[in-house]
Parts: structure tokens; sequence; C-alpha cells
């Protein structure tokens, strides 16, 4: 019968499995003429057994859990330890796909069962009854209830009973092993004080009176100081007037702008020094502005015989800065000063 399979053309059927499978290959390697052996068959038999038993354990278990559920959430009962260990130790002979499908099903039940018995035992966990409490605090400090103390503030006793006389040592030293005790604090330098010190008296120094020739001395430099600064002014005022007067006296029916008499198209800074002397022409009369029919400001000087007494009344605050000192140079092609630095005149 083997030499006649042996002799066909066509190849023996393949079990499904790795067992066959594996079998299969080696029987080709070893260069065999596919011959069918009953031993391989029985060993296939035995394989498909075993993965069936597996399967039929996981879904017994499966099925056990979502029966028993109610048990199982129970704190006292260790039925959920079981199942997981017994799944530990199918998996160890799991080798195909729907085996492990059904052990993955298997964890996914059991764990939320166990998510819900942890949340109860936290809930239980929280519910504190002092009665109970009280009594197992008694019942460690020794409590002895077959005798009663007739003086209870003098020996310790209880309500019910009679406590030694280190009962709350034992309390003591059973907390002692709860808290990390903290090393006590201690000065280096011994104690310190917290009360600021005592203020010091403050010694109040005389001031030197300022001597006679101290007191003649500096009213006269300060005087010199303001008449100095006063004879500049007057000085640069009076230059620009005759830089004003001299501009008329050259074209009397041209208007001066007072844009482009003022202003110095090199230094913003002296664009402004002219603008203060100026403005000290037409208080005291000496010139006088007005609009011309663009509207735009104008400047002439003001004859000896028109000058009025005490000058003009009529002032006004003008504000300028770089960006509009700029603008204005552009409006009026400003290209030179009308009214010389006095470093320049002096050249």
């Amino acid at each position: 019968m083997k030499r006649a399979r042996g002799s066909s053309d066509e190849e023996a059927p393949r079990q499904n499995g790795s067992a066959s499978g594996g079998k299969e290959n080696q029987r080709q390697n070893d260069g065999d003429d596919g011959g069918f052996d009953p031993a391989d068959l029985q060993d296939d038999d035995e394989e498909s057994g075993l993965r069936k038993e597996i399967r039929c354990k996981y879904r017994d278990l499966i099925s056990s859990v979502q029966q028993n559920r109610e048990d199982m959430l129970s704190p006292s009962n260790n039925k959920l330890k079981d199942v997981l260990d017994e799944a530990d130790r199918l998996f160890k002979d799991v080798r195909q796909t729907r085996e492990a499908a059904l052990d993955f099903h298997l964890i996914v039940v059991t764990a939320d069962l166990g998510k819900e018995k942890a949340t109860e035992l936290v809930a239980e966990g929280t519910a504190f009854d002092p009665t109970t409490f009280a009594e197992h605090l008694l019942s460690f400090m020794g409590l002895n209830r077959l005798e009663d103390g007739n003086d209870e503030q003098e020996n310790g006793g209880a309500a019910d009973g009679y406590l030694p006389q280190d009962a709350w040592h034992r309390v003591a030293r059973r907390a002692e092993s709860c808290f990390r005790t903290a090393p006590s604090f201690h000065y280096m330098m011994g104690l310190f004080h917290a009360e600021p010190p005592p203020p010091k008296q403050r010694i109040e120094r005389q001031r030197k009176a300022p001597s006679k020739e101290a007191k003649r001395i500096m009213p006269t430099q300060l005087k010199k100081i303001e008449d100095s600064d006063q004879e500049a002014t007057e000085k640069e005022v009076e230059r620009i007037l005759g830089y004003l007067k001299s501009y008329h006296q050259y074209d009397p029916k041209s208007p001066i702008s007072f844009y482009e008499f003022v202003i110095d198209p090199e230094s913003f800074s002296r664009t402004v020094e002219n603008i203060f002397h100026t403005s000290f022409l037409i208080r005291d009369g000496l010139a006088r502005t007005y609009l011309d029919d663009a509207k735009l400001p104008c400047i002439v000087p003001v004859e000896e015989g028109e000058v009025e007494a005490g000058g003009s009344c009529k002032q006004c605050i003008m504000s300028l800065s770089p960006k509009m000192w700029k603008e204005l140079i552009d409006a009026f092609d400003i290209r030179e000063a009308m009214i010389q630095p006095p470093q320049k005149q002096n050249e």
C-alpha cells in the first residue's frame, strides 16, 4: 500500500495547521517519496483536539465571568484572581489566531470587572465609622473589660473596662513609625531677639553761617551771570533786527516770509533760537507779522515813528518739530539761511 501510493503521481492531501505543514516539509526535505504514515494522522488529531480544548476553556471562563459578575464584585471574593491565573496557564499553549482573540476578549471582560470592583472598594474605604475605629483603638491599647477601675481618673480606667497605664504610650510608639520626624531647630549662636535695636540718637551738626565776604561775593557772581545772559540775548535780538531791516530796505515792496526768515536749513537748533529771538522783536513792537494773500505769515520791521509805547500785547505759542522743520524747508525750497550764524558773520 505504501509503495502503491508512492508510485502514484498525485500528492498526498495537506492538513491544516502548523504541525501538519511542518511534517510535510520535513518529508520533502528528507527525500521521502510522499508516502502517508498513520502516525502523522494521529498527531494531527491530537493537535486539533488540543486546540478545541483550549478554545472551550476560554469560552467557559468568559461565560463564568459574565454569569458570576455580581459575586466577583464582592470585596471578599477572589474568583477574579482565579480566572486570571487560569487564563495565564491557558495562554502558554495559545498558537492560533482564534485562541488569541478569545484570550483578548477575556482580558477585556476581566479588566472592566476589575475597574468596577476597584471603584467600589474606594467608595467603601471612604466611609468612616467612628464607633468601629474606637473599638479597634481600645483593643490595641489593651482594654481589659473584665476589670473596672474604681477611680477612673487615677487608674486610667474606661467606662466599660480598665486601660493599663502605658495605653497611650503604645499608641504613641505606633504612630511614630508613620511619620518622619524633622530635626529639632536650635540656634548655633544662642538665642535671637526679634526686638529691633534702639534707635541711635542723631547728632545735629550746626551749620556754619556764611561769612560776610561770602555774602558779598555770591550775589555779585549771580548778578554777573544774569547780566551776561541778558546782554547776549539783547545783542542777538539787535543782530536779527539788523538783518530784517537790511532785507526790507533792499526790496520794500516784496514781503518777507516769516518761515524763510527764521529757518536755518542746516541746523534745527539755530532755527529754534531764531524764532525765540524774533519773538522779542514782535513783543517790543520792533517788528510785526501779518498774513499775505496765500494766508502765510510775513514779517516786516516797524519804523521808528510807528513804534508803540509798551510794544505789542498780542502773542502766541507755536510748536516746531524736526519733521515739520524738514517739511517747511522742502515746501519753501530754502537753500540758505537768511540769518547767518554769529560765527560766520564774524568771519
